[in-house]
C-alpha cells in the first residue's frame, strides 16, 4: 500500500459562531477577513508539515485547488507544488488536482505541470478535477458546460504532452493555431494521472477506460466501499482488466493520539470546525443547476447521503468519515477500511480545521512510527 499525506491548507480564524453569523464560507465571505500576516504563518506551517512527511517516510504528499473560500488556501496548487519541489528530494508530489474546466487556456496547465515534472525529475502526479459547483459561481462560468469543458481540456493537455508539435486544435471550447508546449514532461508520455471524484457514474467509467487512479474523498466508509467497488466492477466487466493496486485510493481525516480517549477529544474541535464552518455553504451553491447530469446527481447524493456538516462528531467517527485513536486503533481501522474498499492507496489528511502545528507534527510522528509500517506492508485481499 502507498501512503500519501494530504493537506487542504485551511483558514483557521473563523469565529466560533461563524455558521450562524454568515451564510457561507465560500464565494461571498469577504476577503477583508483574511489577514496576510496570519496567512504567511499558516503557509510556513503547512509547507513544513508536508515536507516533514518526506522525512518520516510517507510515499507522497498532496495539494489541491479551491477558490474564494476559507476551506483551502490553495487557489493555485501548482504554485504550492513548485515550493514543495524545491524543499523535498525524493517524495512524490500529487496535485489533486488542477481544475481544468475553470481555465480558458488549459495549455497553461500542460506547461506548468511539465515544468514541475522536469524540475522534480519525474516526481509529479497530475490530478484533474472538474472543480466543485461553488467555483463556477466564483468564475461566473456556465456549470452546464462543466463536463464537456473538462473532457476537451483533458484531451488537449494529453495530446500536447504525447504528440510532437506544433499542431492545431479547434474544439468547441478551446481553439489554438499552434499547440507546441515547451518543456515536455519528464515522465514517459505524461505524468501519472489521478482523478479525485465524489462518485459520478460518468467519471467512474471515463477513468476506468483510461486506467487512471480513482481517488474517493471524504465519505463514510460504506460509501467509499460502494463507489470503489463499482469502479473495480466497471474495470473488470466493461473494460476487461483487473485494476492495479495503485489504481484505487481514498482520502480521509486521520488523527493519532496517545490513547483512544485523548485522541477522540483532541480531534473533536478541529473536525467540527472543518465540517461545520469550513464546509458551510448553501446546498444550491454546491450543485448549481446543470452542473451534474441526472445520473450523476443520483450517484453523488447516494455517495454523500445526509449533508456531512449536519452530522454530529460521533457520527463522523462511527461512520468512518474520519479515523482517530491511539496508533493501534488507527492502524487496525485503516487496514479494515482498506480491506473493505479494496484500496491500494490511502491519503490521510493529518491536518484539519484548527489543529495546531505542534498537534499535527506529534500526530504525524505517532503515525509514522506505529501506523505507517503496518500500512505499507498491507494489500487488501481484493487485489486491485
Amino acid at each position: 500500500m502507498k501512503v500519501f499525506m494530504f493537506h487542504l491548507m485551511p483558514w483557521q480564524y473563523l469565529s466560533e459562531n461563524f455558521n450562524k453569523e454568515h451564510p457561507s464560507a465560500w464565494i461571498t465571505y469577504s476577503n477583508r477577513n483574511y489577514d496576510p500576516v496570519q496567512g504567511a504563518t499558516l503557509y510556513d506551517n503547512y509547507l513544513d508539515e508536508l515536507c516533514y512527511a518526506e522525512e518520516i517516510g510517507f510515499d507522497g504528499i498532496c495539494v489541491n485547488e479551491h477558490h474564494q473560500t476559507a476551506y483551502g488556501l490553495m487557489p493555485s496548487p501548482n504554485v504550492m507544488a513548485s515550493a514543495l519541489v524545491q524543499r523535498t528530494k525524493h517524495v512524490k508530489i500529487a496535485i489533486i488536482g488542477n481544475a481544468i474546466p475553470l481555465r480558458d487556456h488549459p495549455l497553461r496547465v500542460a506547461e506548468e505541470v511539465a515544468m514541475l515534472g522536469v524540475l522534480s525529475k519525474g516526481r509529479i502526479i497530475c490530478g484533474f478535477v472538474r472543480a466543485i459547483g461553488s467555483e463556477y459561481h466564483s468564475f461566473s462560468l456556465d456549470p452546464t458546460t462543466s463536463r464537456e469543458r473538462f473532457l476537451e481540456a483533458h484531451d488537449l493537455i494529453l495530446k500536447s504532452w504525447m504528440d510532437s508539435g506544433p499542431f492545431q486544435w479547434y474544439g468547441e471550447h478551446y481553439q489554438f493555431s499552434y499547440v507546441n508546449p515547451w518543456p515536455r514532461p519528464y515522465q514517459d508520455s505524461h505524468p501519472s494521472i489521478w482523478i479525485p471524484t465524489q462518485g459520478s457514474g460518468e467519471t467512474l467509467e471515463w477513468a476506468a477506460e483510461r486506467h487512471y487512479t480513482l481517488l474517493q474523498t471524504f465519505n463514510p466508509i460504506k460509501n467509499i466501499e460502494r463507489v470503489l467497488g463499482e469502479y473495480r466492477n466497471i474495470c473488470i466487466e466493461k473494460f476487461r482488466y483487473e485494476p492495479r493496486p495503485d489504481q484505487v485510493g481514498w482520502s480521509l481525516p486521520v488523527y493519532v493520539g496517545d490513547s483512544d480517549e485523548a485522541a477522540y477529544e483532541e480531534a473533536r474541535p478541529h473536525l467540527n470546525y472543518m465540517v461545520q464552518n469550513l464546509q458551510h455553504r448553501p446546498p444550491k451553491s454546491l450543485f448549481p443547476p446543470g452542473y451534474l447530469s441526472e445520473r450523476s446527481m443520483q450517484s453523488v447524493l447516494k455517495a454523500k447521503g445526509a449533508a456531512t456538516r449536519y452530522k454530529r462528531y460521533e457520527e463522523l467517527i462511527e461512520s468512518g468519515y474520519a479515523v482517530v485513536g491511539n496508533p493501534d486503533t488507527v492502524l487496525r481501522s485503516l487496514r479494515e477500511m482498506a480491506e473493505r474498499a479494496g484500496a491500494g492507496i490511502i491519503v490521510p489528511m493529518m491536518q484539519f480545521g484548527t489543529m495546531t502545528h505542534a498537534q499535527v507534527i506529534k500526530s504525524m510522528e505517532r503515525f509514522a512510527e506505529n501506523v505507517l509500517p503496518g500500512l505499507k506492508e498491507f494489500l487488501p485481499s481484493v487485489h486491485l
